[in-house]
């Protein structure tokens, strides 16, 4: 496995997929990233060579990824939540904060049912 900016990257993939293994790395990054270093889209992982590895990884320290783009996004939220801001709010409060409606869907936000006893009718 090649390793770049401490991610293993599988060997039996082409490049463009195979980069997509890093967080912040999508597809069109991918294929900028394997422009700018002279690589082939089509070329497999196994099939690179030490330079090519080594332009990538050169390539791929100029984006901002993995550690440092999650800390940003963390602190990025934190801030929401601190200025009491809708979203920020929501974030604190584990709802969905695009506008998406919560009477019926949103549980991967919610979590699991909690289910509300009925309150007993008094009798007389």
């Amino acid at each position: 496995m090649a390793r770049i900016s401490g991610v293993d990257i599988p060997k039996q993939k082409r490049g463009v997929i195979a980069l997509t293994y890093i967080f912040g790395i999508g597809r069109s990054r991918a294929k900028k990233i394997l422009e700018l270093a002279n690589v082939s889209e089509d070329k497999k992982v196994s099939e690179w060579n030490d330079d090519d590895t080594a332009k990538i990884r050169e390539v791929v320290g100029n984006f901002k990824i993995e550690g440092e783009l999650r800390s940003e996004n963390q602190i990025n939220i934190k801030r929401l939540m601190d200025i009491g801001s809708f979203r920020g709010i929501r974030h604190r409060s584990g709802l969905p904060l695009r506008g998406q409606r919560t009477k019926n869907n949103s549980r991967t936000r919610k979590g699991k049912r909690k289910t509300v006893a009925n309150k007993k009718k008094v009798t007389k």
